[in-house]
């Protein structure tokens, strides 16, 4: 075939690409269904032209299209890893490692499952081989997303259901082609039947080498585009070269998954670009992988599906019927992991609990599309396979594919609708009557001023006064009868809306630059789960992500051990500025979240809903607040550099606005204009770089500024502060348990615990101790100590306590005090009081 009939081709696919996405959206169906569509038809139609007689003028168009060079090997390197490298660079980690764990039992048990189904089902009836069978079990496995998430974001459904559809079908992909390459070994002939035992041994090797590549190659990706981080185009295009590297890599070098390959290099570009890349670098690589996939994915439905009239070629009644009993166990297996495997997850609460009606529209929207053809393809092509399975498996996967998107696409927004889910819940139904009310009463005023300052005549604008005041009426009497919503759900739709505006705020200082795109991603992360918690548990959802965003979370904690124990003080400085950082901004936007309240939700849901609003909110400044305490008495320097370098920012985002606005109203040119920018952008560059953080040294400093070590000497307090522990607890952790051995005391920093003995509870706050008397009486102890609020504590051992006890009068008179409180007698103060007065 011709250089200019392949270029023609191509050409006229992009064609087709353009033209079936508008076409997809008037007919009201999966834009893959229509691609699928397209290429069935002008696959069906050429062979058609190919074999009669009524013209031979279209045989050459045919044949350029029947010979167009597809093969298996064109999807799996050259679509494949496009796709997998976009959504794994469009994912948000941090909120997919919230649901790793239905994510991943859904996809590897769902994958495992329905190819034991598929493949028993099929052996049953037809006679086949079992491990063929099984090969054509983990061939249909495989699911396509596009379909399902795109009608769910049209119809607002949970971020998370749509997260956990996504992530299920990224790994599924990884799962059904690591399963499809260990039983391609067992029906190949002319090649060593491989033994089960060693086949599962390879397993290992498969995902953990595929793993590994990917990981080494993103960082090796990572460190040359941060080395070229003037160069924008050089940066794109060794992004673009990295996933074909990884596939191939791992395929062909080490025998691994190079599916698995191209996901663990996608992610670790995911972590690591925020904070190595430009914000303005990361938002044009991800908007032009977006392209490429866009591309990638409807080139592999168009080309995949003109093959499906070549592989149903001489299809039986028998094999429909065969394609029938793989619908069947393929609908029966996803229905079982669906209706009783995610319903046990959430009984077990390791995954949210999804409604029946979309578990439903789940089990219908598991498109097949074009992996499993290409995997389908690949036996077909293979010399190696016995022709009775070539054919088995490509009628078949082809069959099960095409009922997919022809039954199951073509329907799935019907079956959608007769769930119910395309409609508002009456609860949004009433709060969109009061929007529409408030938001026209607020046009009739605007417009009435408008008209009045353009001085049109006055009686068209009579006129349509009249007609806007007969909608106005109608409006807010639709919105009296909608009086019946609850106080309760007022504040959840108000909540609901608080978190959508407080991420509007946090994209906009992202834009302005007053934050770094890494700490953006993470603070998104915290208000999506806020969002998200509000829908599911109104008030007390958003209070427990609320408390979840200020808290310490596992890596901090993490960091903390390392330092602790080993010394290792790199990721506790970073993860500790990080946290100063982000308590910071959220400090700014809940004061400017007041304001939004008293602006918007106060009109549309009234004043006792905005006051329990602001309560709310407050409660939240109040949590930041104390969290930026415990960190400013911890790090007093450090925490005032971090204040000047954000106010030194925020001066350059106002200076950028000005100029943008001098530029916009023409008083300035494009070329000053242009300069001014890039003399900011040079002083942002240096804004950019945070200050470092020495946590020895800090420590040292917060040891210093403790009312109990102020008499201390510098030696003893620098001895003290090297033997000092910090130790972060959130709301709610045990700190001290009853019956425990006592070998410890802490010293509170910040923050404020409880201590409960018996019927009695006494609360202590900044600069008192706890620990100390069970340890000095040498009983079990009695109490146990539940910190209140986030808190920093200090730990001392009992050796360096009983010392320091014996040489800082200040901490036995703190003790005595405790000691008197809850009337106890400690014989060690009254010893240790004896020595004092013998020795003066």
């Amino acid at each position: 075939m011709s250089v200019i009939v392949v270029v023609a081709v191509i050409a006229a696919l992009f064609v087709l690409i353009g033209v079936a996405e508008p076409l997809a959206g008037r007919l009201r169906l999966p834009y893959s269904v229509a691609l699928a569509a397209f290429g069935i038809v002008i696959g069906g139609a050429a062979s058609f032209f190919l074999r009669t007689d009524l013209t031979d003028a279209l045989n050459p168009v045919a044949e350029a299209i029947l010979n167009f060079p597809v093969r298996s090997n064109v999807f799996l390197y050259v679509f494949l890893p496009t796709l997998l490298f976009q959504v794994t660079l469009g994912m948000n980690l941090r909120r997919m490692l919230d649901d790793w764990v239905p994510i991943i039992v859904l996809a590897v048990v769902a994958v495992a499952f329905s190819t034991l189904v598929v493949g028993g089902a099929l052996a049953s009836v037809s006679g086949i081989g079992i491990v063929a069978c099984l090969l054509l079990g983990s061939i249909v496995s495989t699911t396509d997303p596009s379909a399902v998430v795109s009608i769910f974001r049209s119809i607002a459904a949970p971020r998370r259901l749509a997260r956990i559809v996504e992530g299920e079908s990224l790994m599924n992909d990884a799962a059904a082609i690591a399963i499809f390459g260990l039983l391609m070994g067992f029906v190949m002939q002319g090649v060593p039947d491989p033994a089960l035992g060693a086949a599962l041994g390879r397993f290992p090797l498969i995902v953990l080498g595929g793993v590994g590549v990917g990981v080494l190659l993103g960082q090796v990706a990572m460190m040359v585009m941060s080395a070229v981080g003037r160069y924008e185009p050089a940066q794109m295009s060794l992004s673009v070269a990295l996933p074909y590297l990884a596939y191939i890599a791992a395929e062909q070098v080490l025998g691994a998954s190079g599916v698995i390959a191209v996901v663990a290099a996608g992610i670790t570009v995911n972590a690591s670009a925020p904070g190595a890349l430009s914000p303005g670098v990361w938002q044009n690589m991800r908007e032009m992988w977006g392209l490429l996939a866009h591309w990638a994915g409807a080139l592999i439905f168009v080309l995949a599906a003109l093959l499906i009239p070549r592989l149903l070629e001489g299809v039986s009644w028998t094999d429909i019927g065969l394609i029938g009993v793989v619908v069947g166990a393929a609908l029966a297996a996803r229905a079982l992991i669906l209706f009783v495997l995610l319903p046990l997850l959430s009984l077990l609460r390791l995954s949210p609990q999804v409604e029946r009606p979309y578990r439903t529209a789940i089990l219908w929207g598991g498109l097949r599309g074009a992996v499993t053809l290409a995997l389908a393809l690949a036996v077909t092509e293979s010399g190696r396979v016995p022709d009775d399975i070539q054919r088995m498996v490509g009628v078949l996967a082809t069959g099960y594919t095409l009922f997919t998107l022809v039954v199951q696409g073509s329907t799935l927004r019907l079956v959608i609708s007769r769930l119910g889910l395309d409609k508002l819940s009456p609860l949004d139904a009433a709060l969109a009557r009061q929007v529409v009310a408030v938001a026209l009463q607020s046009v009739r005023e605007d417009v009435k001023a408008a008209t009045e300052n353009y001085g049109l005549s006055h009686d068209i604008v009579r006129s349509e006064a009249k007609g806007f005041g007969e909608r106005l009426e109608g409006a807010v009497k639709a919105a009296e009868r909608s009086a019946e919503i609850l106080d309760r759900d007022r504040v959840t739709l108000g909540l609901i809306a608080l978190a959508g505006a407080e991420r509007d705020m946090i994209l906009d200082r992202f834009r302005e630059r007053a934050v770094s795109p890494r700490l953006t991603e993470r603070i998104l992360s915290d208000v999506d789960r806020l969002l998200e918690q509000a829908r599911q548990s109104g008030r007390l959802g958003y209070r427990r992500a609320a408390r979840r965003a200020v808290g310490i979370d596992p890596a901090f904690r993490v960091a903390l051990r390392l330092y602790n124990r080993f010394r290792i003080s790199y990721p506790l400085a970073r993860l500790t500025a990080d946290r100063f950082e982000i308590l910071l901004l959220q400090g700014l936007v809940l004061r400017d979240l007041d304001t939004f309240i008293d602006a918007r939700i106060r009109r549309i849901h009234g004043r006792r809903v905005a006051e329990l609003l602001h309560e709310l909110l407050h409660r939240r400044a109040e949590m930041v607040e104390q969290a930026l305490d415990g960190l400013r008495l911890q790090y007093p320097g450090y925490a005032e550099e971090l204040e000047r370098r954000f106010i030194r920012r925020t001066a350059l985002r106002l200076e950028k606005r000005e100029y943008d606005q001098l530029f916009e109203e023409g008083l300035v040119g494009v070329e000053l204009h242009t300069d001014l920018m890039q003399r900011l952008d040079r002083r942002f560059a240096q804004e950019d770089t945070r200050p470092a953080l020495d946590i020895v040294l800090q420590k040292a400093e917060l040891a210093k500024q403790f009312p109990l070590f102020s008499e201390l000497d510098e030696a003893t307090l620098r001895r003290l502060s090297r033997a000092l522990v910090t130790r972060y607890a959130d709301e709610g952790d045990l700190l001290l348990s009853r019956d425990s051995t006592p070998d410890t005391v802490f010293f509170i920093a910040s923050g404020a615990v409880e201590l409960r003995a018996a019927s009695q509870s006494w609360r202590l706050g900044r600069g008192e101790l706890f620990g100390q008397l069970s340890m000095l009486v040498n009983s079990v102890r009695r109490a146990e100590v539940r910190a209140i609020a986030p808190s920093t504590l200090l730990a001392l051992d009992e050796r360096r306590f009983r010392r320091l006890l014996r040489r800082s009068p200040a901490i036995q008179a703190a003790v005595q005090r405790s000691a008197e409180k809850r009337g106890i007698a400690v014989p060690e103060l009254e010893r240790l009081a004896k020595e004092a007065k013998s020795g003066g």
